[in-house]
């Protein structure tokens, strides 16, 4: 059922051609991120009248990652009634998950709850089907339960800002068997399973019977990609065998194989070279344990293109096949069925231009708003592209940085709707005037 509410009186705007000209000259890059770094953006002498509004406009918050946990905590709550949606009721320090897999953290040092990011914000544990940008209205479906029972129940609410903070998901491109045989590392869930497979690797080849062939098997960790995700979390298992495993599994540990597997030339593609190479040194890197031989345990395998994973075996486009005991994907990363839902609601607007550069994020301005949403949408994180500057990483830094900075903006004084069917650079409004 819809949640109804009167939303708040807009405002009447009159702006001259001098100062449009003004908002909208062209400046150097180098410039406009100096003034975004210092806050600063352009303030005028106001010709406009904004009507005294006492409502304060509602702003849903989807998602609850890196971008939406800075947003919520630069956010003013005085100003706005703010609402965050999303399946998962607490924040997670994602660069840690690697570390929890493997026992180096707590799962619960790694996480934090929403409210208390925030505590004047209202949280609904549901997931976002659809957005309509045309009645600024939100499609929900969340999960109630009842004893051991459990159903569906879908619900709309309005919005007069909708900050858009799904993040990506884990893409298999379609790779036959990744979705059935592999790990992936985006949530605290997925940690906790690959925790529990690694122990069970071990365990497993420690059973007697098994062949020298089979123990290495049951030892052998592939990692499909060789981005941060998948190095992160090859160090921290090498780290967990040099350390733990050496007092808890030393007559394994020479059976023990990693294998970072990677279709690009080089790993880490976004990096500096010399940081490829500190990283492939110190992966590579002999360990010496007392009482066991000499070992070399992890293997980086590049220009490997993946064709199935099956229950045993990864096979290459090549002809050749490797066994393997747990297999991690961390290949790449694609958008949610929301972010392409939105995309297409935007419709004929400049975002289905911009999405020749976007290519399946939502393209955004400077100012983080989505091109063709009239000023009332934001999209940040790893869902989103600033279509006016080089394609940012998808990394947790980027999202921190933009979520941090569209909390301060929006809570300052700042014009930031549609304007005569143009996304106008904020106008700074002067002091005692309102939306």
């Amino acid at each position: 059922s819809s949640i109804p509410r009167t939303p708040p009186r807009t405002a009447t705007t009159k702006i001259t051609a001098e100062r449009i000209e003004k908002a909208t000259k062209e400046r150097p890059y180098p410039l406009f991120l100096a003034e975004k770094a210092a806050s600063i953006l352009p303030s005028f002498e106001s010709d406009t009248y904004y009507p005294t509004n006492t409502q304060k406009e509602r702003i849903i918050v989807l998602g609850t990652g890196w971008g939406a946990a800075s947003f919520l905590k630069s956010i003013d709550c005085n100003k706005y009634d703010v609402t965050v949606i999303s399946p998962r009721n607490y924040f997670v320090f994602t660069p840690m998950l690697a570390g929890a897999s493997v026992g180096t953290v707590e799962f619960r040092s790694i996480t934090e709850p929403v409210r208390e990011i925030n505590s004047k914000v209202r949280y609904l544990e549901a997931a976002a089907t659809e957005v309509d940008p045309k009645t600024n209205t939100l499609s929900c479906v969340s999960i109630v339960c009842e004893g051991n029972s459990c159903e569906t129940e879908e619900f709309q609410i309005d919005y007069d800002r909708l900050v858009f903070s799904v993040g990506a998901q884990t893409t298999t491109f379609g790779t036959p068997g990744v979705e059935e045989y592999c790990n992936y590392l985006k949530q605290v869930g997925d940690a906790q399973q690959i925790k529990n497979a690694i122990v069970n690797c071990f365990e497993s080849a420690g059973l007697p019977g098994l062949t020298e062939e089979d123990k290495i098997k049951e030892l052998s960790f592939v990692i499909i990609g060789a981005g941060p995700t998948g190095i992160e979390f090859a160090a921290e298992l090498l780290d967990f065998i040099e350390e733990n495993g050496a007092r808890f599994y030393k007559e394994l540990l020479p059976y023990v194989r990693i294998k970072i597997v990677e279709a690009a030339p080089s790993i880490l593609r976004p990096f500096e070279d010399g940081m490829k190479e500190e990283a492939i040194r110190k992966l590579t890197r002999r360990i010496e344990i007392e009482g066991v031989p000499s070992l070399q345990p992890l293997e980086i395998l590049t220009n490997k293109l993946v064709s199935e994973v099956s229950g045993n075996y990864v096979y290459f486009k090549d002809g050749e096949k490797i066994p393997y005991g747990m297999s991690l994907w961390a290949a790449g990363i694609g958008q949610l069925p929301i972010t392409t839902n939105l995309i297409g609601a935007l419709g004929e607007t400049e975002q289905k231009d911009a999405q020749d550069y976007a290519r399946g994020r939502i393209a955004v301005d400077p100012w983080l708003r989505v091109i063709g949403g009239d000023g009332k949408i934001f999209a940040l994180g790893d869902c989103s592209c600033v279509s006016s500057s080089p394609m940012l990483p998808a990394t947790a830094q980027v999202a921190a940085q933009q979520g941090e900075f569209l909390g301060d903006f929006l809570s300052k004084d700042y014009c930031i709707d549609e304007m005569d069917d143009k996304l106008l650079p904020p106008l700074r409004r002067n002091p005692g005037q309102s939306k």
